[in-house]
């Protein structure tokens, strides 16, 4: 069934512009689930599938589906120019796939493990500074995102790539600045523009650095990598930094805050983690199905597919939701609950599936156990200021851009 949103005006199901879809589009993707698996949205010119089924089927099928103009809905993220700052995102096999090994002989597992520990450091620097604040005061509240969640991430992809110290903050900043939406804007802004612009920018300048000498990172490894004397360009090492920064640190933290927000909802579900930390893991694998920080990604249709009796031409976008598909009735028992340790196992696609499956999900994963981990050692429980939560406005991206709690600190 194909239910569509005509240029007239009749009320969308899905508007991934709109600020009340942000606040809970939960109850929309049910109804697309529902009434309309493939959705049609002519106003904004794109398809949607909901359905668990589908999505894993999208995301496999890169070949009908493809990834050449970039994962975003944004008119101005899409075309040839996406894979300037969107890396291997923004490609196809087989130029994707020699770019994606070429990158992985940088990107290691290994490199991945032996972060773990200055991860750990990092963590307990920006944990030490918001526990200070919360004792400064009886019930004195605390941002758990410009504290923590905010911080850490994108200070771990700094220490990854080489980024001073110093420069770690207005480098955040920017890559705050490049997703941030105004509600019912579907161009995008200026001031995301610049953002993007300055970021590239600084990264031209660091791989020209690194180009002179050498040193001990990521940006120096994706230098060195070779295969068969094939080597990355300097354009295509900045796409691969640029593709960290945001996808990177957006959606890890999103995942830190959104744990701890459905935890506090369901404070039943947080209590045999407090008792058994070996549970952390459990505790990230049902955030990340239960309320995914990417919740929408684009594709765009390579010659004609046929779903559910419609043809989709060529050209068009189609937009898989991860996001519905984890709430999906037909393969998740209870998928409203909240659940930690429930059986999640391959149904998740947080990092996608197939040929663009994720190559930070090793490291998102890492960051979050060790960040829940190093938090509930240091608190014996937390309280959520729902009504001055503040969401975050992307047109795929969910999660908090403020988050205040007050913290029981023993």
């Amino acid at each position: 069934m194909t239910v569509s949103a005509n240029k007239a005006g009749s009320q969308a199901i899905l508007d991934p512009y709109d600020y009340d879809f942000h606040e809970d589009p939960y109850p929309y993707y049910q109804r697309l689930r529902d009434e309309a698996p493939l959705y049609r949205n002519d106003e904004l010119g794109f398809w949607a599938l909901s359905r668990h089924h589908d999505v894993l089927q999208g995301f496999r099928n890169s070949t009908t589906l493809s990834n050449k103009f970039g994962v975003s809905l944004d008119p101005a993220s899409r075309g040839p120019h996406a894979s300037k700052t969107m890396s291997f995102l923004a490609m196809d096999d087989p130029g994707h796939l020699r770019l994606r090994t070429l990158v992985s002989k940088g990107f290691t597992p290994r490199r991945i493990r032996e972060l773990e520990p200055r991860v750990k450091q990092i963590a307990l620097e920006h944990l030490e500074v918001m526990l200070d604040k919360a004792t400064s005061s009886p019930g004195a509240t605390v941002d758990y995102v410009n504290e923590f969640a905010g911080k850490l991430p994108m200070d771990v992809i700094s220490e990854l790539m080489g980024v001073p110290q110093p420069d770690r903050d207005k480098v955040r900043a920017w890559a705050d600045g490049v997703m941030h939406r105004e509600e019912g804007v579907t161009d995008v802004p200026a001031a995301a523009i610049e953002a993007s612009l300055n970021l590239i920018v600084y990264y031209q300048e660091m791989v020209a650095e690194r180009r002179k000498k050498l040193t001990d990172d990521l940006t120096s490894a994706l230098l060195e990598a070779e295969i068969d004397g094939d080597r990355l360009t300097d354009d295509e090492v900045l796409g691969f930094m640029f593709l960290m920064v945001i996808a990177g640190n957006e959606t890890t933290t999103k995942l830190l805050a959104n744990a701890a927000f459905w935890a506090h909802r369901n404070p039943d579900q947080l209590k045999p983690v407090y008792e058994d930390p070996s549970r952390i893991p459990l505790w990230v694998e049902e955030t990340l199905r239960y309320d995914t920080s990417s919740q929408i990604l684009a594709r765009t249709v390579e010659g004609d597919l046929t779903l559910y009796d419609t043809t989709i031409p060529d050209g068009d976008v189609v937009l898989l939701l991860p996001g519905s598909a984890h709430r999906d009735e037909r393969v998740f028992d209870r998928p409203d609950d909240f659940v930690i340790g429930r059986e999640i196992g391959s149904k998740l696609m947080s990092f996608g599936s197939g040929a663009h499956f994720c190559l930070g999900a090793h490291l998102a994963r890492m960051e979050a156990r060790v960040a829940l981990t190093e938090l509930l050692t240091r608190i014996r429980g937390f309280e959520v200021d729902e009504d001055n939560a503040v969401r975050v406005h992307s047109s795929n991206v969910r999660g908090f851009a403020n988050l205040p709690m007050t913290l029981e600190i023993p």
